[in-house]
């Protein structure tokens, strides 16, 4: 997926989910799935949501249920990469939530994109 895509589909999810379901550190699995496919990505392109907006343990859960091996901190780095230019962000933490991330109101979130 290209950059400039992820940078779309973590906007366009992430304002969907707020709109919907308020302001969350976390969103359920089938809210993250349905404001995906809502938002016009395909089902390929939910993991990419669920790596940003699904807790650490809702995220092993969904990918151990579909016999998939995916490093969620490895994936949520690499789309954190791309929405700040670097291409080499580190995270540390992977409980971090999408919501510690920048240090502004949630409006501006989507618009820094």
């Amino acid at each position: 997926m290209k950059p400039e895509d992820k940078k779309a589909l973590v906007s366009d999810v992430g304002q969907r989910l707020v709109a919907r379901h308020g302001k969350k550190k976390y969103y359920r699995p089938e809210d993250v799935r349905k404001a995906t496919i809502d938002s016009g990505y395909g089902i390929d392109l939910v993991c990419w949501a669920h790596c940003i907006y699904l807790s650490p343990d809702d995220f092993t859960a969904v990918h151990e249920m579909a016999g998939e091996v995916c490093d969620q901190a490895v994936m949520k780095a690499e789309v954190l990469g791309d929405l700040v230019g670097s291409g080499g962000f580190e995270l540390p933490d992977i409980d971090l939530s999408w919501l510690e991330w920048p240090d502004i109101d949630l409006p501006d979130l989507f618009d820094w994109f």
